[in-house]
Parts: structure tokens; sequence; C-alpha cells
């Protein structure tokens, strides 16, 4: 039994329910054994088409680089090769659907709520298991088909869709467990057949299909009978609604087609409310999930539009606040921060490697809503934007009418209210004024990014931790800084590296030590309760910004996540020369305290005393910094240590590199004040 199964774990995690969710998962117990005994039988179907096909001259708008990338993707999964969270594979030509190449194990079968998939001894590691089964590389060889017309690709998605249909009967085994695999998994079909469609053989494989058929249904069944819950009601949630909207939608062949898609887009509305700050930064303070929701709303958005269903104004408006956020956030080379946790996940794969994801965002949100002058300017290509955007109206043209309004009994027609057990929606007034100049500070996400002309990016995280009372993708990461110089971590977030199986490293990588901030007496800001779980959190407030300073812009904030003391930080950026000063108090009686500074992977350090000389090559020319240390602490370099963990990297999940950490050690009280100064030179 893994840690996270232990019956101390069950009940801190009963502890963060409230009564409504406490009822809503006692129902789903209920409910899953009552399937046991009578599992629910698909309706027949007869006269099955499929018509949410793209527009003519779709596929050949598509860039010829883009396409080219991608067909060199889809020749690589051809021959069998592709690689998840840093496992290399050879065998995708005929997978085994529940093995893992990184244990050796297969997960074991049976009714799918009885696999102990938490427990990676009897099961394996279960991302490995799940992810080649988002059938996203699917949607890769049939983009592939699309572009080329060459029925292998197409012949080769069918033969894996009817063995994974074959291996997977629904409610059997690992791969009907978590809703979020389900939604995935649904959108990844409807795109499937979408870009099939020019195939023979696709309607014998979709809707001319009864097993096909079954699938279907049974994938949406499931997610109308159990969605993530209260405060499980993150991320996952949003891949559940999306892909049970777009399924009813382009599948809307059963007795219930209509209400799933009415339920869903209902759903999807209030949650991404509820997953969204009115700044338009997602509420788990997570930039890849941030991005993930994103392509989520926008592909629900597309089946839509492509449906000719009509959606609540505050649909697009909540993606519109993303989009512009997430250029507000990104850096030069247009990489977001590394906050929170990240486990590479996507919701709609059609493109091939060196694909810039967050250029790919930048791109379709220019052609759904126009980009701002302040943007930043995204130079790559990609196949998802056009075929996106052939489905999506832009923004002009969909303004708010009278029949996609939310109804009066939904919100008051001035603000979207807060769903009832979600957590706290933004008030999102309509209509937005969009920023004028891009924005520096998100006050209710407690970011900051300070800029300088020098080519220095500085994210400031003052924001609470985490969303919802489990706070499931946080780190204790409170008054942490990440700086880049031309877009190269310098003083970095460590990353994510894992969830299941390994605690030592999952306990690491969120941990308060793992992070650009001060840790005082060994613990952390806030309290562990497992790997998806808080049950302390740190409460952080910005106490001043000032970014419209061309000379020096400024950040201040405290949290109070060591009880008895208060941690305190001030940041300066000055415009000019880049130069970064960082100081830190603590109020309150004098205790151990140890200063972390983890720095990126390219970065080679000369650590003498309390001064380091950073050195690194960016695209061949040589640069380099200076970071002097506070003189008050002992410093020492850490390097790829594995016992206990310190100084490492991860870029992606399941990967880790070693990296420089500094760490000064000593004490601290209401009397220290430590400074510390990163210089860059010409």
């Amino acid at each position: 039994m893994t840690v996270s199964t232990t019956a101390g774990w069950y009940l801190r995690r009963l502890s963060r329910m409230g009564p409504l969710e406490v009822a809503g998962r006692a129902g789903d117990t209920v409910r899953r054994r009552r399937w046991r005994a009578e599992p629910p039988h698909c309706p027949a179907v007869t006269g099955a088409r499929f018509t949410a096909v793209l527009p003519a001259a779709t596929v050949a708008a598509i860039p010829p680089d883009a396409a080219k990338r991608l067909v060199a993707e889809a020749d690589r999964l051809m021959d069998g090769h592709a690689e998840f969270f840093g496992v290399a594979r050879d065998d995708l030509a005929d997978p085994d659907w529940w093995w893992d190449p990184k244990t050796g194990r297969r997960a074991p079968g049976g009714y799918a709520f009885d696999v102990p998939y938490r427990s990676e001894d009897a099961a394996g590691d279960i991302k490995q298991i799940w992810e080649p089964s988002r059938h996203q590389y699917l949607t890769v060889l049939a983009a592939a088909y699309a572009i080329t017309g060459d029925e292998r690709y197409a012949e080769r998605v069918a033969g894996h869709l009817r063995s994974w249909w074959e291996v997977n009967p629904p409610l059997h085994g690992v791969h009907w467990i978590s809703g979020i695999e389900l939604g995935i998994r649904l959108l990844s079909w409807v795109w499937i057949r979408r870009l099939l469609d020019g195939w023979a053989g696709a309607a014998g494989l979709f809707e001319d299909n009864p097993v096909a058929r079954n699938q279907i249904w049974h994938h949406q069944r499931w997610l109308a009978a159990f969605p993530s819950r209260g405060s499980s009601a993150n991320n996952h949630v949003i891949a559940e609604t999306a892909g049970q909207f777009a399924a009813a939608c382009a599948f809307g062949w059963f007795p219930s087609s209509a209400r799933w898609r009415t339920d869903a887009l209902r759903s999807l509305d209030r949650q991404l409310r509820a997953n969204t700050f009115l700044s338009g930064l997602n509420r788990e303070l997570a930039s890849e999930y941030h991005g993930l929701v994103l392509e989520l709303g926008l592909a629900a958005l597309a089946e839509a539009d492509a449906a000719d269903v009509p959606v609540p104004a505050t649909v697009r408006l909540v993606l519109l606040l993303m989009t512009d956020a997430l250029a507000a956030v990104v850096d030069d080379r247009l990489r977001p921060p590394r906050q929170g946790d990240a486990d590479d996940g996507h919701g709609l794969v059609v493109d091939g490697a060196g694909t810039d994801r967050w250029g790919s965002l930048l791109a379709t949100g220019d052609a759904v809503f126009g980009r701002l002058d302040w943007w930043p300017t995204v130079t790559g290509t990609d196949v998802r934007t056009p075929l996106l955007t052939a489905l999506i109206r832009p923004y002009a043209k969909a303004q708010p009418s009278s029949k996609d309004q939310p109804s009066s009994k939904d919100q008051p027609s001035s603000q979207v209210q807060p769903p009832s057990g979600t957590g706290t929606a933004p008030a999102v007034t309509r209509p937005v004024t969009r920023p004028a100049s891009r924005p520096a500070h998100f006050a209710d996400a407690g970011m900051t990014i300070l800029r300088s002309p020098a080519g220095i990016w500085c994210r400031c995280d003052g924001g609470p931790h985490g969303f919802l009372s489990i706070a499931a993708h946080a780190h204790a990461d409170a008054l942490s800084v990440e700086v880049r110089h031309d877009g190269v971590d310098v003083l970095a977030d460590p990353g994510t590296f894992c969830y299941h199986g390994q605690p030592e490293w999952r306990q690491y990588f969120r941990s308060t030590l793992g992070h650009n901030t001060l840790q005082l007496d060994g613990v952390d800001q806030s309290v562990s309760g497992g790997p998806f779980l808080w049950t302390r959190h740190a409460r952080t407030r910005v106490l001043g910004t000032d970014t419209s300073d061309e000379g020096v812009n400024r950040w201040c904030a405290e949290h109070d996540g060591y009880q008895g003391s208060v941690h305190r930080r001030r940041v300066e950026l000055t415009a000019a020369t880049g130069e970064l000063r960082v100081v830190d108090e603590v109020r309150g009686p004098r205790r151990a305290a140890r200063l972390a500074f983890h720095l990126g992977p390219a970065i080679t350090a000369d650590l003498v005393e309390n001064r380091a000389v950073l050195t690194w090559t960016r695209d061949g020319e040589n640069r380099s910094a200076v970071l002097d240390l506070p003189g008050q602490l002992d410093w020492r370099a850490h390097r790829g240590e594995s016992d206990p963990p310190l100084g490492w990297y991860s870029a992606g999940f399941g990967r880790k590199e070693p990296a420089t950490t500094l760490v000064g050690t000593g004490f601290a009280d209401s009397t220290a004040e430590f400074t510390t100064v990163l210089g860059f030179r010409d």
C-alpha cells in the first residue's frame, strides 16, 4: 500500500471535504457497487452519421514546415518509437495497453474500481500506462493521413483503436478509473474521426461499428455518473466536461446525447469560471495546467461552433482572459513560469516534435480573439491552430446575443457568480476591457513579473497556496523567485519530476527547500498530507508592487507559514542594468534558517565563500553573472545529491538532471536581514 492510500491519508483527505462532497462521494460508492452487479447497457442506435467535419481547404492552410514536422513524428510512431515521460519505447507498433515499461509491471485486470492503481508495486507507474491510452499519438497519425492521404496512417489508427476497444471493455481494467483519462480520450476520438473523414474505412470504424458506439456511450455514461467533485474539481473536471461535451456534439447518436451536451456545457461554463482568476490566470497556480485548461476550453469551443451549439458568453470570455494572461506572463522566448506541478498534459495533440506549445496557443488566441499590440511575437508555426480556427468563430463575430446569454437563474446580468460547492469563481464582468499595456502584477493570483530591457525576467510568488481545500498541485514555494536571462533559467524553479511511486522525490520537488526561498527549522511553509494533499496552507499577502518606474521595479510580500514567525521578502530589479536585489527578513524568535537558490541546468557556478560566479552559453555566446549571497550564512554548493535529494532540475515529467543548488545555513530572527544581489555582466 502506498503512502497515499493508508488509513491516515483517508482521514486527512476526508477532513478537507465539505458535507456535499462527502454525500456525493458516498453516492458514487453506491453506484459503483450497483454497476458491478448490473452494468449499464448501451441502447440500440440506427442511422448514426458523423457530420462534424472540417471545412474544405482547412488542411491546405497548414503551414508546410508544421506539416513536415507532423509527418516526421507520425513516421516515428509508425516505426513503433515514442517517448512518454522520459521513457523511450519501441513497441508502439503493437502496444500492450496495460504494460508499464518503466517498472516492467502490468496492471491487474478485473472490475475497474477494484484496481489498486495508486500502488506502483501492484500496477506499475500509472502515468506510463495511462498516457498512450489518451490516444493522442493516434490523433497525430490521423492528422498525418489528413495531410498526406497515405492510408497506412489510417489503417494503423484503426488497428490500434480496435485493439484497445477489445482489451478494455467498459468498466474493466485500469483505463476505466480516472475521469480525466476518459474525457481526453473522447476528445481524441472526435478528432481522429474528423481527421480520417476522407478515408473509406472511417464510418466502419466509428458510426457503423457497434463496438465503437458501445465504447463512446459507456465513456459518456461514466463521465455523467462520476464527475470530479468539490475539493477535486480542478483541471480534471475541465477535461471531463470538455471531452463529454465534444463527444455529445460530434457523436450525438444516443437518446441521452442532448442531455449530456447540455449538462456538460453548463458544467464547463461553471468550472472554467471556478478554475480561473479574474486576471485570467489559472487558480491552481500551476502554469502547465493553465495551458491544459486553455487547450481543453478551445477544443470544446471548436466543437460547439462546429455543431452550431450556442455557448454562454462567459465561456469565450474566460478563454480570452486566459489567453491575454498567458501572453502577459511568458518570457522573451515564450516560456511561461515554471510554477507548481507540471505533468506534460495536453488537451489536443496534432503536432510534431519541436512545435512550441505556448507559441501555438498564442497563435490560436490571435486567430480567435485578436492579438493586442503588447503581445509577444510568435514566429513559429503549428498544425493545431489552423485546425481549431477552421471551426471556431472569431471572437468579433461571436459576441453575446440573446440566444447565448446564460439564463437569469444561472447568474445576474452584471456578474458571474461562483457556482455552489466549487470554490470561489471570478466575478467576470461583461463587457471586459482588455489591457492596453502588458500587465505585470496579477493581484488575485499573487504573481508579479518584473522585466528589464537588459533581457531579465523575474517572477515573484505572493499568491495563494494552490486551489481548493487540498491544493493538489501546489508547491510550498511562497515568496519564491524565478529569474531568467534571455529565456535561460538562472535562478530556476526545479519543476516536478514525479507524482506516484517515488515519495522522497515527490516530497523534494514540492518542498520549500526545493524552491528559491527561505526555510525555517527544516520544515515546509505548508503542511503536506500526501502527494496531492496539503492540510495546512501558508497565507501570503503582497504588501506592495511598483512596476511602473522605468528605473527600479519593486515587489514586497510576506507569509505566515512558519507558526510564530513571519517571513517577508523584498525584490528590486534595476531596469537599466538588470541587477536584482532580494532582501529577506524574519519577524519572530531565533530559528534555524536555510536559504536556497537553485540554478538552471545550463549554469556553471564557482562558489567562493559567499560569492558565486555564474557562467553559461546562449546561442553560441558566453554569458556571466555574479551572485553575492548573504554573508551571515554559511554557503555550500550541492549538485545531484540523492540522500536526501538536493541539486536537481526537472525539464519535464519523469525527467531530472543534476543542477547546482546554493544553500546558506545559519539562524534568523528579527535582527537579521539577508541581502542577495544578482548582477549580470555585459
